[in-house]
């Protein structure tokens, strides 16, 4: 209740462009105005006040413990950086080469860019960064980095200890720290050569930040933001009221009408679906439960696959907001739809099941097989209103088809423990094919192998050989295509055997101060809302 208060005192100030205890140029002339109900973008077009998710105040901005992976920093850059098609080019590095092997990349650095602090950026700044990442015990992958070292110069060159070929995109999605200005402090006072800086930080509650006057690439044009943390109810009566410029939402409040604002929808690769255990019910050597005995069948997961209306899950769990999927990975470059899926085979699926053994003999619809009910569980997170809501929508769409999906709301700790014998509704999508090696690759199958990659337990050989020639190439264009092979390649793959079954690509939706325009922005990936910001900088105002 007091953070609420302090919450809603917050919003009653925000006539005041810098609060109580702001830090930075006091000597500034700042435009005050006297009421809330006075607020306009119109009379106010260098500051914004936005809300995009409640965590995105906790003070931990720090590249080397995994900020911006998702690829939406607002304070570093990295030698490479993700275009708007998803490819990668070079950012803080001027070029790069990879050798034959595959095990050595070489990275010319810029001498012409600045930290927010006016210190100048180094090559030994790039190599203390991966030196500290690779450290920190972290989110942040670098398990194939043998070592960092300074060659020529201005050169930075990676030496890896194995064939990596997504290493270009762990480059592109690590920001680069300065070594001057490292300490214990950092996650909440980082130094960066991106756009913007922290001017002021109360954790949990507001971030707000201004423009980096030595960025080197486009300068905002806001010259503050406020970033508030609120929750979704909160949010929307503050945009109401006049007092927010942008706020993410959830599919439940995409139809309310707010005045002065607009809705806009962003594609995303942000991806919901379950996984489906391959290997029927066992107990590994640690004494847990997994496999699945229905999931096992593939003639269960095609049919499902195949029966349910996607579109009607989509209606019903998300307010029709969201785009239907079949393929994990869609909307990026190593995304392959073939083969076509149609859904709402219904009687098709039934037949599929049948033929399979899949029989209903006593009348309660839901078949059986050998005595074996054509039921299991899935989860959704309680912490995760969507996720809940598709494993509803999904259950009740295969009672069509006699099998009966028991959904269960638990939390997300116990669903990771859980989820090589009880499905749980996965969100995924990112910027790396790293992505589809997790997905697919044996080597996570193991019924000792407990974490989120390969959560199916699928086994392939021929898919196993793409993906380790997509690891070993020395170019993206040809890992990509490596990686598209791996789910299909005219007759075998990832998306023939149905591991899992997609639902949705969930759209992002905000409300948006009319006259306020967000740029190009890139396909969004898993980020629930956050990643509206890739781009900041790029943001105008129109009247």
């Amino acid at each position: 209740m007091q953070k609420k208060l302090i919450l809603l005192f917050i919003l009653a100030t925000l006539t005041l462009s810098t609060l109580t205890g702001c830090t930075g140029n006091t000597n500034k002339k700042e435009e005050t105005v006297t009421s809330s109900t006075e607020i306009s973008p119109k009379k106010l077009q260098n500051n914004l006040t936005i809300s995009i998710g409640s965590g995105f105040v906790d003070g931990n901005f720090d590249p080397c413990t995994g900020y911006g992976t998702y690829g939406y920093g607002l304070f570093h850059t990295a030698l490479l950086k993700i275009t708007t098609d998803v490819k990668t080019e070079c950012d803080l590095a001027t070029d790069y080469q990879v050798s034959e092997d595959g095990l050595v990349y070489t990275f010319t650095i810029r001498d012409d860019v600045k930290f927010s602090d006016g210190q100048s950026l180094k090559p030994e700044d790039v190599v203390f960064t991966f030196n500290t990442a690779k450290n920190s015990g972290s989110s942040v992958d670098l398990t194939m980095l043998k070592k960092a070292e300074i060659i020529d110069g201005n050169k930075v060159q990676f030496t890896l200890n194995k064939e990596y070929s997504p290493f270009t995109r762990t480059v592109a999605l690590l920001g680069i720290v300065p070594e001057h200005a490292y300490n214990n402090t950092y996650a909440a006072n980082p130094i960066g050569t991106g756009p913007f800086k922290v001017k002021q930080l109360d954790v949990g509650q507001q971030l707000i930040v201004e423009p980096n006057d030595y960025y080197y690439g486009i300068k905002p044009q806001f010259k503050q933001i406020t970033f508030l943390s609120i929750d979704e109810e909160t949010a929307l009566a503050a945009a109401k009221s006049g007092q927010l410029d942008l706020v993410m939402v959830n599919p439940e409040y995409a139809r309310e009408t707010v005045e002065g604002m607009h809705i806009e929808t962003i594609k995303t690769s942000d991806n919901r679906g379950f996984n489906l255990p391959c290997i029927p019910e066992t107990v590994n050597a640690a004494g847990e439960t997994v496999g699945n005995n229905v999931t096992s069948d593939p003639a269960v997961r095609k049919a499902l696959n195949i029966g349910i209306s996607r579109q009607e899950i989509i209606n019903n769990a998300l307010n029709g907001i969201g785009t239907a999927s079949w393929v994990r990975f869609e909307g990026l470059p190593w995304a392959n739809e073939e083969p076509k899926l149609t859904d709402g085979q219904v009687e098709e699926a039934k037949k599929l099941l049948e033929e399979a053994g899949w029989v209903d003999t006593d009348g309660d619809g839901i078949r059986e097989k050998n005595g074996l009910k054509c039921e299991f569980r899935i989860t959704g997170r309680t912490d995760d209103l969507q996720r809940y809501n598709l494993a509803v929508a999904l259950s009740e769409n295969a009672k069509l088809l006699g099998i009966n999906i028991i959904a269960e709301a638990l939390d997300w700790t116990t669903c990771k423990q859980i989820i090589r014998n009880v499905p749980t509704c996965i969100g995924t999508g990112d910027y790396s094919f790293i992505d589809v090696y997790n997905a697919f690759h044996s080597s996570f199958a193991g019924a000792d192998v407990i974490n989120l990659s390969n959560s199916a337990m699928y086994v392939n050989p021929t898919v196993d050989e793409y993906l380790d020639a997509m690891i070993a190439a020395t170019s993206e264009d040809e890992a990509i295509e490596l990686c598209k092979k791996a789910q299909y390649d005219g007759s075998t793959g990832a998306n023939v055997d149905f591991p899992y079954i997609w639902l949705v690509n969930i759209d992002h939706t905000y409300f948006v101060r009319d006259g306020l325009k967000l740029g190009v922005q890139r396909i969004h990936p898993h980020g629930h809302g956050a990643p509206v910001i890739q781009n900041l900088n790029e943001w105008t105002f129109i009247n």
